[in-house]
């Protein structure tokens, strides 16, 4: 299996407050890894130190992808590199609708003029998948939208520039049964051998439909264990206070 990416003793801090203290992860191609634990633990402080949020401050350690340090790297070339996130809580963008954005990003991300009428088609595709009206594209990006219409369109996005890792930041936070369901047919539609997923979550639902290789359990700002899918059950039933035990 070939690395995708690779975190070596990763150390991070807001303001003043040391968040991540020494975390280690590598995730191949092909492959879904899962990051769960308490609030306050660093789940999606990862995602931002990843992705060098500037609210965010690397202390220590290495960040790796394909082999390329991007511990420094630009938020547009991490993008370019091959790298998505999937925010919490997305932001509205008033006057740029949802079709012009991804024809921009991916123009961006591929260096290369995304025809039109290919785009469109893409996105009839991806759209009719997860289930959303195709009218939704040409309303500006995420602008009345419910919470259930801002995780679609993120997942579309994800659909339509195809990282090679795609990092899912609660994805499913504050969605129903059925729109989770939707959101996990659009991590299904994603993946493949060639590219990887990270979901980082503090609930089991998103995952009964996916199939997860390695689940991570994040406490205080380290990864404490890892497991396969059936960890998932142990922390549905009996929660972190053996995992606690070992920091």
């Amino acid at each position: 299996m070939k690395k995708l990416l690779e975190i070596k003793n990763l150390k991070a801090k807001v303001e003043e407050k040391e968040i991540l203290k020494g975390l280690n992860l590598q995730i191949n191609k092909g492959e879904v890894h899962v990051i769960m634990g308490p609030n306050g633990a660093g789940k999606s402080t990862l995602a931002n130190v990843i992705f060098n949020n500037p609210a965010y401050q690397k202390t220590a350690g290495k960040v790796l992808f394909e082999g390329n340090d991007i511990t420094n790297a630009k938020v547009d070339e991490i993008a370019k590199a091959g790298i998505f996130m999937s925010f919490q809580s997305p932001e509205e963008i008033s006057g740029v609708s949802v079709f012009n954005f991804l024809k921009t990003a991916k123009s961006k991300i591929t260096g290369e003029n995304v025809n039109y009428f290919d785009l469109k088609d893409e996105i009839e595709k991806d759209t009719k998948g997860l289930k959303m009206k195709y009218e939704m594209v040409n309303r500006d990006l995420n602008v009345g939208f419910s919470g259930g219409e801002k995780k679609k369109n993120e997942i579309l996005q994800m659909l339509i520039l195809n990282p090679k890792l795609a990092i899912l930041d609660e994805t499913d936070s504050g969605l129903d049964v059925d729109a989770i369901k939707i959101v996990s047919k659009g991590i299904s539609m994603f993946k493949n051998d060639d590219n990887a997923v990270l979901i980082i979550t503090h609930s089991s639902k998103i995952l009964q439909q996916i199939k997860v290789d390695f689940v991570h359990i994040l406490i205080d700002g380290k990864i404490v264990y890892t497991g396969d899918s059936t960890l998932i059950k142990q922390i549905e039933e009996n929660g972190y206070e053996k995992f606690k035990a070992g920091v």
